[in-house]
């Protein structure tokens, strides 16, 4: 691996970092700035899972954790530059979603491929699967 490689790799890393933080700290415009305008997010199996586009990202997101308290954790991450300005990852993850009807514990995997757009990194695609999730429902008061 060359040096090139590996300061795309670090950038990949930050950018991955800024992903998590943006979003759990609702900062809407920098998490914006994360994706490619044509990315994918997909964080199920169904229909309604799949987001399309910068903007759903941001719109959907914003509009189902507006409530929520959010602590994401990405590590482990597999890395691989495919081509010069593209790349895939994989990326351990946990997450804990404080929703005030729900609380969601969930562990598993994040799935990228990254590209460079505007002179920067940035996540074309990403699936979320998640290999344990522990869920209940809280009571209104």
């Amino acid at each position: 691996m060359d040096t090139d490689q590996l300061r795309d790799i670090e950038q990949i890393k930050q950018l991955k970092a800024r992903y998590f933080r943006c979003m759990d700290t609702k900062q809407w415009e920098d998490f914006a700035e994360v994706f490619t305008r044509d990315a994918t997010l997909r964080w199920g199996e169904g229909e309604g899972d799949v987001f399309q586009g910068r903007t759903e990202i941001v719109e959907r997101l914003r509009h189902i954790l507006r409530e929520a308290i959010t602590v994401h954790h990405g590590y482990m991450p597999e890395i691989e530059i495919t081509t010069p300005g593209q790349a895939h990852g994989i990326w351990a993850m946990s997450d804990r979603i404080e929703h005030p009807k729900y609380r969601l514990v969930g562990r598993g995997h994040y799935t990228e491929t990254y590209r460079i757009e505007d002179d920067a990194w940035r996540i074309a695609a990403t699936h979320l699967t998640r290999l344990t999730a522990e869920r209940s429902v809280r009571e209104a008061p």
